[in-house]
């Protein structure tokens, strides 16, 4: 029964990757291909760990909590990364695809190391 369970789970995980990358293949712009490896990707390398935790020998409590801890720390740095990415990239001046029609944000404005910042931009 856990070897049945963990094969579902690795399929579930390789699917889910494999239209994570695919995804990074085909979509059009920078900030449509994040949505790619953060969010499909994510949840297919989390159930590839957690199939990995069925079946890996050595004591089930102890190679579970380190695949547990494993998909917290990647459910918890993979939107962070994602958004740290997508503010560098709006900063960076890197455009939407022509298809995007709405730019609800802002132009950004770039902070240097050691420029000071005016006192009517900081929030």
């Amino acid at each position: 029964m856990i070897e049945v369970a963990a094969s579902v789970l690795m399929l579930i995980g390789t699917v889910f990757t494999l239209i994570g990358s695919i995804g990074l293949v085909r979509l059009p712009d920078f900030y449509t291909r994040m949505h790619a490896p953060t969010k499909a990707t994510t949840l297919g390398v989390a159930s590839i760990l957690a199939a990995a935790s069925l079946t890996i020998p050595g004591g089930v409590v102890a190679v579970g909590l380190k695949s547990l801890l494993a998909i917290m720390f990647l459910l918890l740095t993979a939107p962070i990364g994602a958004h740290m990415m997508g503010r560098a990239a709006r900063a960076g001046g890197i455009g939407f695809c022509p298809e995007t029609h709405v730019d609800e944000l802002p132009p950004a404005e770039i902070e240097r190391a050691g420029e000071e910042i005016p006192p009517s931009s900081r929030s």
